[in-house]
């Protein structure tokens, strides 16, 4: 379907009612495979970090990860789930290059982690729980390279390459029950629901959570319905989605693309779709198959997973405090208000100003430095702000020169600026090149002394009690110095030399 044959995204939703489900497969960081010894690496050179047992040769057996089933359960308890007392893998059905065994090992009808749920905090800080069916053990596919086409898919390619480096590599999927009342908000919903599970990951040192290296990726389900009360639509399933911006137009778009398939008296169909970056949309991908065609049934290789109670309340224990908490927590101690916070999340402040905290500086202060200046910078240069080269310790001093009245907030961002070309410490960089602040009042009362002389109207002004005509005063001594006067003790010697209250 075209771009033209789409509904308008609002107008589709005065119409129907979306409902969502979401499918976040994780790839756990752990040393080796999910079912043997082959390194667990990323980038390697193509079909290098394999095994027999990752090749799914004839006579190889598979051996559980107990790594990885340690990382499963700690995501399960993060979720809320009830981890299972006893689970089983499955043999998943189905033929792909990528695939050599002709199936993949999964759990079908036995999780690890079941019914539980997560809190998801909107931008303007509304929760919205997304109630969480199951999450399970399975292996990732290897990967294909189509060549030959002009979009990196198979459809125009003249032929393909399999890299099975990626073939057996843990994976958790967590997958939601249907989550309903998003209406306007789904796009976000959606977004902020991976965006709490990615964050939660990176938190549990389970995965490092990029989502453009594929760590993270997440098949989205939307489907429509006439009202709140209607039975459910019919759903589709774009896969691999790995941005938040993608998700969030993954599901515009099917929302609206839906709703004109409605709208015309046509059916959606229930398949696997995929997303394209570059204009935003989805195109078809194959008729989705139900779970009988898959012809599941218990991988005879493995004998169940049984963790114990124990174990279980034991990694229980050694949960961290999770994001939602941490966050709670910071903002009553830092004092921010709830659109500061905001802010700092969307700049991905967090975890710097924390740090920068912890060495010394006020949390407001770091604050301002990291949503501020340091967030222009790292726009510019079109990097993450931790990619700057600037650490929270630097930070940290930066603002202790200004609080001390060595330096003043004009030379802290020269400052600053030295330190992101490598310059070295603020510090020695105040030192090295003589920045600080000029607070000697023999020197500073010399220069008030002919500011005076050179401004006999601005004078007046103040002494007939236009205080805030100083300015005109200070700005030629700020200007004579470089803008290294204590602007705050000159202004004080100009008031006293004029005996003029402040």
């Amino acid at each position: 379907m075209s771009a033209v044959d789409l509904v308008d995204f609002d107008t589709a939703l005065e119409r129907y009612d979306p409902v969502l489900g979401i499918e976040v497969h994780v790839e756990l960081g752990t040393a080796t495979k999910m079912f043997d010894g082959a390194p667990n690496i990323f980038a390697a050179e193509p079909n290098t970090a394999i095994t027999p047992v990752s090749l799914g040769l004839p006579g190889t057996l598979p051996v559980v990860n107990r790594k990885a089933v340690e990382y499963a359960i700690k995501i399960g308890l993060a979720l809320n789930c009830e981890i299972a007392e006893s689970c089983r893998f499955a043999r998943k059905q189905y033929f792909y290059p990528d695939l050599t065994k002709n199936f993949q090992t999964s759990q079908y009808d036995e999780p690890i982690a079941h019914d539980g749920w997560v809190d998801v905090e909107l931008e303007d800080g509304e929760i919205v729980r997304v109630e969480i069916e199951r999450a399970h053990m399975e292996e990732d596919a290897g990967k294909n390279t189509h060549v030959g086409g002009s979009t990196g898919r198979i459809h125009g390619a003249t032929h393909s390459l399999v890299d099975y480096n990626r073939a057996g590599v843990p994976l958790v999927e967590i997958v939601t029950r249907p989550i309903p009342g998003t209406g306007k908000r789904a796009a976000e919903v959606a977004a902020a629901y991976v965006r709490t599970l990615r964050d939660i990951f990176r938190t549990l040192e389970v995965s490092e959570a990029r989502m453009e290296r594929g760590n993270v990726r997440a098949d989205i389900n939307v489907s429509l319905r006439t009202s709140p009360d209607a039975p459910l639509g019919t759903r589709t399933e774009t896969k691999n989605v790995n941005s938040f911006r993608s998700i969030e137009r993954t599901v515009r778009f099917e929302i609206s693309r839906q709703a004109a398939i409605l709208d015309q008296g046509g059916t959606v169909i229930q398949e696997t779709r995929h997303f394209h970056e570059d204009t935003g949309s989805t195109s078809s991908g194959r008729v989705k198959s139900d779970a009988e065609d898959y012809r599941y049934f218990p991988e005879p290789d493995l004998v169940p997973v049984a963790p114990s109670r124990e174990w279980v309340e034991e990694l229980r224990a050694t949960l961290p405090e999770l994001p939602a908490a941490r966050r709670r927590r910071l903002l009553g101690e830092w004092g921010f208000s709830d659109l500061e916070m905001r802010d700092v999340l969307n700049a991905g402040a967090l975890d710097l100003i924390e740090q920068t905290v912890a060495a010394g500086a006020p949390a407001q202060a770091a604050r301002k430095w990291w949503t501020g200046e340091l967030a222009r910078v790292a726009n510019e240069r079109e990097v993450e702000l931790d990619g700057l080269g600037v650490t929270p310790a630097q930070v940290a001093e930066l603002q202790g020169l200004v609080d001390g009245r060595k330096i003043n907030d004009k030379i802290a961002k020269q400052v600053l600026g030295k330190v992101l070309e490598g310059a070295g410490d603020p510090a020695a960089i105040v030192e090295e090149e003589g920045l600080a602040v000029v607070s000697d009042d023999s020197v500073l009362s010399a220069a008030v002394d002919q500011s005076i002389a050179d401004n006999p109207g601005v004078v007046e002004k103040i002494r007939g009690g236009k205080v805030q005509a100083i300015g005109a005063l200070i700005g030629p001594i700020m200007k004579a110095t470089r803008g290294q006067a204590d602007a705050g003790r000159v202004r004080e010697i100009i008031l006293e030399k004029l005996g003029v209250d402040g």
